[in-house]
């Protein structure tokens, strides 16, 4: 039952890193996703800073705290491209896996990778429009694959959709999901 949900979550951390990946696809805009909440323009923020400003990344931001995750991810002389779950998705992750948040977050490796499995670390980050179908290895040597249809796909099979693309940091690209992407 563990080694399911763990597949399970490292397939909700999957979906993430497929944000990144998206070619050509229009992003939606629903009705919880809400603009930054800061004064300061989004491109002087590193990734964390982005998350720590919206309130609908809450769970993201207790999730990357509870990894040790955080400090690494605010490097400003790092390039990183965060596929980043609402906190629906992550409320979703959890009653797929049947995992409490508690549970999850206690579970440093399994956290670590499902979060690290939404990062993709290279020398620039990857915008909306740089994007190509195909596999990509993301931070936790984990394969993500973007489809044709410029959707993400896990390692179990799962598609996630990208809400909003290219928030800008001064650190990389936060890109934002629908779904916990999940490594096997």
């Amino acid at each position: 039952m563990k080694l399911v949900k763990i597949a399970t979550l490292g397939t909700l951390a999957l979906s993430i890193a497929g944000l990144s990946a998206c070619n050509n696809m229009m992003p939606t805009k629903t009705p919880t996703m809400k603009a930054p909440m800061h004064s300061q323009s989004t491109a002087s923020m590193n990734v964390v800073q982005i998350a720590q400003s919206n309130p609908d990344f809450s769970l993201l931001v207790e999730a990357l705290q509870a990894a040790d995750l955080a400090g690494a991810l605010s490097d400003t002389s790092a390039s990183y491209t965060i596929l980043a779950p609402t906190n629906a998705a992550f409320a979703q992750a959890l009653q797929e896996t049947g995992m409490t948040k508690a549970e999850l977050f206690a579970n440093k490796p399994l956290l670590t990778k499902i979060l690290t499995y939404h990062v993709l670390k290279g020398n620039t980050p990857v915008y909306q429009k740089h994007v190509r179908p195909g596999n990509y290895t993301m931070l936790s040597t984990d394969t993500l694959v973007i489809t044709p249809e410029g959707r993400l796909m896990d390692e179990n099979g799962r598609i996630t959709k990208i809400l909003k693309t290219d928030i800008a940091a001064s650190n990389g690209v936060v890109h934002v999901v629908d779904r916990v992407l999940m490594p096997k």
